[in-house]
């Protein structure tokens, strides 16, 4: 999701500066020395989070989890699906224009900068030669999108361990994109639709290329191509960029990123300048409503369809 409007009038759920996750300390000595002992395992993990596009996302345990981490949500905003595969919010209240439905705290967002600084302060140099070649392959447009790639797959390797545990095993694992597609699907594609889908594609392929170089990440992750599309779809469909308050931040923000695409859109997201994450309301919506946000450009189905698998 790329989102670039301003929030304007909004009511705010609450001022309280939440320090619900301060076990996600971004750079501890005890979480340095954890990434670099599995750095050479070419075991499969533990799976705990299992990413095969089969397995089914584990949505139960995400609300306590979204509560013990601080996230602040209104009255009558609850997960829905039809099928078991695809989740979305709706509201079973009525919710005015400008309200703030949804409060994610600065520590539970995943922004690149802060990503950045964490993944370098546990490397070795092997992340900074990473993003250095991926500038010079042309990937410099992708940078701040590769921290969070490299976040998830560290992540991931903690599987139970890690705090975002609980959130990262509710995420798809079946995708219909561009780079979930094999080499006889691009050849049924229209040309437009082709051009775009090779382009998402090239960035997967430029990120496997430079991970080689990345020393926080293991062994077994770096040659496993499951694990690695999921990451890469995972970042790609879930996250937000060039927000007021957030600079040139590229951010997933975890439970704010359940909202489905809609052509017609009730929400919009607002970072602060604490970085926290609001999710406001742009117009008024009736009970038993979803509540969507924009993708991207509806009259550009083709972008739509490439990076996230419909039309």
């Amino acid at each position: 999701m790329r989102i670039y409007k301003t929030a304007s009038s909004i009511v705010v759920l609450s001022a309280l500066a939440v320090d619900a996750f301060a076990p996600l300390a971004r750079s501890t000595n005890h979480k340095i020395d954890s990434i670099q002992q599995r750095l050479t395992t070419t075991k499969p993990l533990a799976a705990f989070i299992n990413t095969n596009e089969m397995s089914p996302r584990n949505l139960p345990p995400l609300e306590e989890w979204s509560t013990n981490a601080g996230i602040q949500k209104v009255e009558g905003l609850e997960l829905y699906t039809e099928d078991g595969l695809d989740w979305q919010y709706i509201t079973t209240a009525d919710i005015p224009q400008g309200t703030t439905i949804m409060f994610i705290p600065a520590g539970v967002c995943l922004s690149s900068s802060a990503i950045e600084a964490e993944l370098n302060a546990a490397s070795n140099g092997g992340l900074a030669a990473a993003v250095d070649q991926l500038g010079r392959i042309g990937g410099q447009n992708s940078i701040a999108d590769f921290y969070l790639f490299v976040k998830l797959l560290v992540e991931y390797e903690q599987q139970e361990n890690s705090p975002f545990a609980p959130w990262l095993d509710s995420l798809p694992r079946l995708y219909y994109n561009s780079v979930s597609m094999t080499e006889f699907c691009y050849e049924c594609l229209p040309p437009l639709v082709f051009s775009l889908s090779r382009l998402e594609r090239v960035k997967f392929d430029n990120f496997l290329d430079v991970l080689k170089k990345v020393d926080v990440v293991s062994d077994y992750s770096k040659s496993n191509t499951e694990v690695l599309k999921w990451a890469f779809n995972s970042v790609y469909t879930r996250a937000y960029a060039d927000k007021d308050g957030q600079g040139s931040d590229v951010t997933v923000t975890p439970v704010g990123d359940m909202f489905n695409h809609g052509t017609e859109t009730d929400i919009e997201v607002y970072f602060d300048e604490g970085k926290n994450a609001m999710v406001y309301t742009t117009r008024d919506v009736p009970a038993n409503s979803p509540l969507r946000i924009s993708y991207g450009c509806p009259t550009n189905p083709s972008f739509l369809f490439a990076r996230y698998g419909f039309l």
